[in-house]
């Protein structure tokens, strides 16, 4: 073959595949912090999932769920969140509670699955006299920050165990970061309150001598303060392993749940390319548990039956559904904005980002 016409034939393919790369769809997705959990799973799903879907997925900062909820309605390109459960529902609540901005921003909001449990981390100094989670009442905390799912789960914690609200004054909005600057260097607040699932980074990077300067408080089973509090969030434990340069024995404490979100597309094209996303993660789910986060495993790829108000995205659901049956028939295991003038607004509206003060 002349070798005017192997160049030509090499141009060519070259131009197809730059058109192929132009033409992949560009999507973001929502996380959290960069020492968090939440950013680690963004990663796994750009990897090992949008990949291979022809999809170029971007993993995005953020403060957290809440703020993810308004991105993931409102910001173009954001077409996948990482959100709490807990936060989700407040979302819902106040919705059908009458706030106008809340049902629009979550009613077009859909599930593709759930997560995982997330970890409750409630730290405190050392030297602190505070040794279990139902004695943080009146304490100076460190609930998360503005926007965060993490603040919105401290709020609705401390309401339950405690029957009111943490008092205004007790109530510092802080990043992870800054909560465990403010806790150990300055003392100016008692407790900051964190959640991620385990092992996360901020922990975990942590050096030995994490053990002179904090601590993390457990869950006393048999205090009512607890009793109160499983009535939304559930048992769990933070294992010794899970940091192991620092902690010396497992911590139990609670958890909440995390779900993958997206919003309801119509649009052909998007539906075809989160369609692909669907069938990619359940069959690559197999790579997110080998090679992702610790996390991962204890995801089951299942679509369980959801609340009241809660509803998946029809196209993924279809293209999860059908994969997952073929995997179990083939012996596969299945795996498993502004508020009007003169409305006073709540507390909890101004941590989900539904008013400006």
């Amino acid at each position: 073959m002349p070798i005017r016409s192997i160049l030509t034939g090499l141009i060519a393919m070259a131009l197809l595949s730059s058109a192929a790369a132009q033409h992949r769809a560009q999507y973001k997705i929502v996380t959290a912090s960069k020492t968090g959990t939440y950013i680690q799973i963004g990663r796994d799903l750009a990897k090992w999932v949008a990949e291979p879907a022809g999809i170029e997925l971007e993993v995005m900062e953020s403060k957290g769920s809440a703020e993810n909820v308004q991105r993931m309605r409102f910001e173009p390109g954001v077409k996948l969140a990482l959100v709490q459960s807990d936060v989700y529902q407040a979302f819902l609540d106040e919705a059908k509670a009458g706030n106008a901005d809340a049902g629009n921003i979550i009613r077009p909001l859909r599930l593709i699955m759930p997560l995982y449990d997330e970890e409750i981390y409630f730290v405190a100094r050392a030297d602190s006299p505070l040794s279990s989670i139902h004695e943080i009442k009146n304490k100076k905390i460190a609930v998360g920050a503005l926007g965060s799912g993490t603040a919105l789960t401290s709020r609705t914690l401390y309401q339950l165990m405690f029957g009111e609200q943490i008092p205004a004054a007790n109530a510092q909005y802080l990043s992870n970061e800054e909560a465990l600057a403010k806790l150990t260097v300055d003392k100016s607040i008692d407790v900051a309150i964190i959640v991620a699932g385990q092992p996360a980074k901020l922990f975990s990077d942590m050096k030995p001598e994490a053990r002179n300067y904090i601590k993390i408080l457990k869950l006393e089973d048999a205090a009512p303060e607890t009793a109160r509090a499983k009535k939304t969030y559930f048992p769990a434990t933070i294992r010794a392993a899970s940091y192991s340069t620092w902690l010396t024995a497992d911590i139990p404490t609670l958890t909440v749940k995390a779900y993958l979100v997206t919003y309801d597309y119509g649009l052909q094209s998007t539906v075809g390319n989160l369609g692909r996303f669907a069938e990619s993660l359940c069959k690559n789910f197999d790579k997110l548990q080998a090679n992702g986060h610790p996390k991962w495993k204890q995801v089951r790829l299942e679509l369980p039956a959801l609340s009241q108000g809660w509803r998946y995205y029809a196209p993924m659901e279809k293209r999860m559904r059908a994969c997952i049956a073929g995997q179990a028939a083939a012996g596969a295991p299945a795996w498993a904005v502004q508020q009007p003038q003169g409305r006073v607004c709540t507390e909890q509206e101004w941590v989900l980002g539904l008013c400006k003060r």
